[in-house]
């Protein structure tokens, strides 16, 4: 980490956050920096989903402990490739990506992951939400991007990686009925306590 220093020159010199005065062929200007805009929050929602899979990879205990551990790695590596893959079509539509933890802090919309170190179950029903509302989100960016078969592609594909993901999270909390052992959760903490109920 840098130690932090007095500027000698001012930001305008040196740096710019502001959007280029261009964008792809077939966009006109304004559109191409919007549906780059758009991305900004799928940026910082992948980032922060990035953090709290391999958060739980650290603190999850108990039984299956091993295959859960295991199993987020591939998932945290997909999901890291995800934000790569946004923030380079932001940079290419003409808008600078931001991937600064204090940018992703001051614009989200929800709260840390609610669990330290807790069993596999309760790990798992909680990741389930997570997945839920980023696959929310994601497929809502899809629509707010129609404009751009590109990024909207992009997106598309992206989703169904998540779809997947938090597929084989489920397969764990499923019975035989096929029914979530977390099924009508709240939030986070009350899917933990659902699914470790049901053990």
């Amino acid at each position: 980490m840098t130690k932090k220093t007095t500027r000698t020159a001012t930001p305008s010199q040196v740096t710019s956050d502001a959007d280029a005065p261009l964008t792809v062929p077939g966009l006109d200007t304004a559109t191409g920096h919007a549906v780059a805009d758009a991305l900004q929050m799928r940026v910082h929602a992948l980032n922060d989903l990035a953090l709290t899979l391999k958060h739980a990879h650290w603190n999850v205990v108990g039984p299956h402990f091993i295959g859960v551990h295991e199993m987020l790695d591939p998932q945290i590596d997909g999901v890291r490739a995800m934000v790569d893959v946004l923030a380079e079509r932001m940079s290419t539509l003409g808008v600078p990506p931001n991937g600064l933890p204090g940018a992703l802090v001051a614009a989200r919309s929800w709260d840390d992951y609610d669990l330290g170190r807790a069993d596999t179950a309760a790990h798992l029903a909680a990741l389930d939400l997570v997945y839920t509302g980023i696959i929310a989100d994601h497929r809502a960016a899809i629509e707010a991007v129609e404009d751009d078969p590109v990024t909207e592609d992009i997106l598309t594909g992206q989703t169904g990686e998540l779809e997947q993901y938090q597929w084989f999270i489920r397969a764990h909390l499923q019975g035989a009925s096929g029914a979530l052992v977390s099924e009508g959760a709240k939030d986070e903490v009350d899917a933990a306590r659902k699914a470790t109920r049901s053990r």
